[in-house]
């Protein structure tokens, strides 16, 4: 009780350091000096504290298991796992939102103290605006979805967390997704800043494109995490299945990586400025709209875990109240240099512009297919799914394009190009290309036009980036990895899912079950009793035709608070293929529902996404 108590207290008197930052920043504006008022870093630096020992306030809440506090009530148990208990205290709305808000306090602080060489009022006028999106949350938090709420009388048990977000990848996933949204509101609020001050030039292109890799890494790896936790949690078999919060977070993804291409261009020519202002604020809107799609409870995904329509209205306002702000000062106190620029077909600049065109299409495809559905719904009262073939129909055929311009394009240099149509060494990679996929072709007996040409300039792509590394310039050194790493992920994704299969089938303990060129044998099953929950293994022996036997033990939780059953696949990692087996219990029976895949390279879907991590780290960190 005492925890719950301190750390409401202290969330009121951190937005009243909030509020008070707004007139300080007001008045710093008009002193003539090079430094920001040291009292505004106090003040700022009071609001983290209070923020932070609120948060952990939260934490100790769910660690000494106190149900007075009302999310510790419905989010914990007494005899959850402690880990799952720190985890807790973000694997619930209002705990989720009181991270966020930490994040923002942090990251206006960090933007503060390393921005030192830029102009002063630039970094006055984003924390002004930083502090308008801080105290919204303030206000969110506080009278809709406040996570300091007391109960009484005070339950003796709390009713648990949900079993599924008992992971421990579960545990890293949301905060280093919010890593990456919350880093979306320093390059929005700075981009405003920029804008009011007249600093949109290649100066606070060097500058923003940190906050933009930072942002873009951690969103990278957050979505990984989500991903590889879904494939061995939710017994899914794979590595995307375009649930609507998936769609969420790839939309901000996407125009985070066409915002990291275009700032490059702002920063060696000086051009594409007033897009990079527009991707930089579509970030941040991708992200909010994410949030009030999620929290309203108007999209139905495993992800959602809130379910309050006026959270969404809140949200809604706030979003719109930020929108029209933007555009208002983006409308009329932008004013675009206009350079004259030689520019030409065959340019980098040229190419990062086109790139940016597909990243939209994609982003327009994804958006389009998430939201049409609640649309629908609200429109005649119907309610459909979009799944796999819809995105697959509308985004495979733009893929073929976007891999061969990401072939030449890294090669190009700036202003223009001596473009030369006869490449002795890209004709013999691309016959080569040609010459590997028909034989993948005939061994599959694939007989998909798209998707035969698909795998032609998938791997086209991986060689030519692989022919980057030998060339003698190695100035775009970051650059190449993270290309290869591209390379590498479109074409396991190809071969994964191309030479990917599955059985599923009803089977007793003790049976057998013939497949085509293989027997799997259900031999046993043991029970084993855990902290919260009953564990049955089963034990599986899976044999195939000239390949070595191997054992699988998927597994049914059975947990008590609340009552719910969840399935563990096993999954065999090698290089070459994953073989994944996953059960469920047939009700009414003593049968088994399996699902046994072979997915090949999956392995390299997830090691080439920390490839395309590498590159804009070693960016980051490189000297100038």
């Amino acid at each position: 009780m005492l925890f719950t108590q301190l750390g409401f207290y202290s969330l009121i008197i951190g937005f009243i350091f909030s509020v008070t930052l707004i007139p300080l920043a007001f008045k710093d504006l008009s002193v003539l000096t090079k430094s920001i008022n040291l009292n505004i870093f106090i003040t700022l630096s009071l609001q983290l504290f209070f923020v932070f020992f609120s948060f952990v306030c939260l934490i100790f809440a769910f660690i000494n298991s106190d149900f007075s506090n009302e999310i510790v009530y419905n989010n914990s148990h007494t005899t959850k796992p402690l880990l799952y208990k720190i985890s807790g205290t973000w694997g619930n709305h209002e705990g989720s939102l009181l991270l966020c808000l930490l994040v923002l306090v942090l990251f206006i602080l960090l933007f503060l103290i390393t921005s030192k060489k830029e102009p002063k009022k630039y970094r006055i006028s984003t924390l002004l605006f930083q502090e308008i999106i801080i105290i919204g949350f303030f206000l969110f938090l506080l009278l809709t979805s406040n996570p300091f709420n007391h109960l009484f009388p005070v339950p003796s048990e709390g009713l648990g967390l949900n079993p599924i977000l008992q992971d421990p990848i579960l545990a890293i996933h949301p905060p280093i997704l919010y890593l990456g949204y919350i880093g979306s509101s320093i390059i929005f609020s700075s981009s405003i800043g920029a804008i009011i001050q007249n600093y949109v030039n290649s100066n606070w292109a060097i500058y923003i494109k940190k906050w933009i890799i930072v942002s873009w890494v951690f969103l990278t790896i957050g979505i990984v995490l989500g991903s590889i936790w879904a494939y061995y949690e939710l017994g899914w078999g794979g590595f995307w299945f375009w649930d609507p919060v998936e769609n969420i977070s790839l939309m901000p993804w996407l125009c985070l990586t066409a915002l990291l291409h275009s700032i490059i261009v702002l920063e060696k020519r000086s051009l594409l400025g007033t897009w990079s202002l527009v991707l930089s604020i579509s970030c941040f809107t991708l992200s909010m709209c994410g949030t009030f799609l999620v929290r309203s409870g108007i999209l139905n995904s495993v992800h959602t875990f809130a379910n309050d329509p006026k959270r969404g209205i809140f949200i809604l306002i706030f979003l719109f109240i930020l929108i029209l702000l933007s555009l208002i000062i983006f409308f009329f106190f932008y004013e675009p240099k206009i350079e004259k620029h030689k520019n030409f077909i065959f340019s980098k600049e040229t190419s990062v512009l086109v790139n940016n065109w597909f990243m939209m299409y994609f982003l327009s495809v994804v958006l389009i297919g998430t939201v049409y559905p609640i649309f629908l719904e609200v429109i005649e009262n119907e309610k459909i799914s979009i799944g796999p073939p819809f995105f697959n129909e509308l985004l495979v055929p733009l893929l073929i394009p976007f891999l061969f311009l990401m072939s030449i394009g890294p090669n190009l240099k700036w202003i223009k190009d001596n473009f030369r149509l006869i490449n002795v060494k890209l004709i013999f990679l691309f016959i080569l290309s040609i010459l590997i996929s028909f034989f993948i072709l005939v061994k599959t007996q694939l007989n998909s036009l798209l998707l035969s040409i698909l795998i032609i300039f998938s791997i086209y792509l991986t060689f030519t980036t692989i022919r980057d590394f030998f060339t003698k310039n190695q100035i775009n050194f970051s650059q190449k990895i993270s290309h290869f790493g591209f390379s590498l992920l479109i074409l396991s994704i190809v071969v994964n899912g191309i030479f990917s299969k599955e059985i599923t089938t009803n089977i007793r303990v003790g049976e057998k079950y013939k497949f085509d060129n293989g027997v799997i044998y259900f031999e046993k099953i043991n029970a084993l009793k855990k902290d919260n929950y009953m564990s049955i293994i089963a034990n599986f022996k899976i044999k195939e035709n000239y390949k070595k036997e191997i054992q699988l033990k998927p597994e049914l939780r059975i947990f008590n608070q609340p009552v719910t059953v969840t399935s563990e696949a096993d999954i065999k990692v090698s290089l070459m293929e994953d073989k994944f087996l996953v059960m469920n219990l047939v009700k009414g029976n003593d049968y088994y529902n399996i699902r046994y895949q072979t997915k090949p390279f999956m392995i390299w879907i997830w090691l080439s996404t920390i490839i395309i991590c590498i590159g804009p780290l070693i960016n980051f960190i490189k000297k100038k």
